[in-house]
């Protein structure tokens, strides 16, 4: 006997009507449940919103604040205050709100870091935390909607060769204020030895966070040197001079925001045109 087709028919329609001539009645189908979504539309407009740079030592001059602050602005429609902790403004972009970074005995770098988890740190809010050696060149509204109300950091960059790798990188992170509290007072006081036994403060920032955090999704926040450029290979020199060997473009994933310059190269110096391009 030749099958009928009805024109337009789909598969699924046209096993209906077979079923529904033989006078054979299926069961419905099960709704599917909807997953509740992570990222919001509008951040709660009742809250405060800061994003929040250190700037110790002269590592980093001040080039670098002015032009995380230039890039965050171009990319940030949330309503925010941009703040440096730092022990020396000069030359910062008079936008910037600058707080005084209360120098401690013995600490340096990136081991202030802890101090940004004091819950009478004086920013009330929400702060997204920013490293300087970055480049942010599309929205970042996400990092303010996304999961709200739990402390979010990156996933270490070494989850480009070890699979689930569950390490924190603190390039970027968001919290609350009194959120993870302990991370600070414990810090505080045992600093000295804390900052010996640790090889940096993500290290003792993870040691001390143990639960009720989150990662970013990794597209949104790229190594610019091992993710984006698939870690080409390097110049010879010191620490802090080394470049790629050769240019290159960067592989840029549709939901990536944000690269991270971790190590060598810093952008300053940097060769690739894209770098010099976006790095403004």
């Amino acid at each position: 006997m030749a099958k009928k087709y009805i024109a337009g028919e789909t598969k699924a329609e046209r096993k209906a009507r077979k079923n529904a001539k033989k006078g054979i009645t299926l069961a419905p189908t099960a709704p599917q449940s909807v997953a509740k979504p992570e990222i919001y539309d509008t951040p709660d407009p009742t809250k405060k919103y800061y994003v929040v740079c250190l700037k110790w030592g002269d590592k980093y001059g001040p080039e670098y604040v002015n032009k995380l602050y230039r890039m965050v602005q171009r990319n940030l429609t949330v309503e925010h205050e941009f703040v440096c902790f730092t022990e020396n403004a000069s030359n910062l972009d008079s936008g910037i709100k600058v707080r005084d970074l209360e120098l401690l005995q013995g600490i340096e770098g990136w081991w202030y870091k802890p101090t940004l988890f004091n819950p009478s740190l004086g920013l009330n809010g929400t702060m997204l935390f920013l490293d300087l050696d970055m480049i942010v060149f599309k929205n970042i509204d996400k990092l303010f909607s996304y999961k709200p109300g739990e402390f979010i950091i990156i996933r270490d960059f070494n989850r480009h060769v070890i699979r689930n790798y569950d390490k924190f990188n603190s390039s970027i992170f968001r919290l609350d204020t009194g959120q993870h509290a302990h991370v600070y007072h414990n810090y505080m006081a045992d600093k000295g030895s804390i900052s010996k036994r640790f090889q940096g403060d993500q290290d003792w920032i993870r040691h001390s966070i143990k639960d009720n955090y989150a990662y970013w999704p990794e597209e949104w926040i790229q190594s610019y040197k091992w993710e984006m450029r698939g870690k080409p290979p390097m110049t010879a020199g010191a620490r802090g001079t080394r470049d790629f060997a050769t240019k290159g473009e960067p592989n840029i994933l549709n939901d990536t925001s944000i690269a991270v310059f971790h190590g060598d190269p810093n952008p300053h110096y940097c060769k690739d045109d894209w770098v010099q391009t976006n790095w403004n």
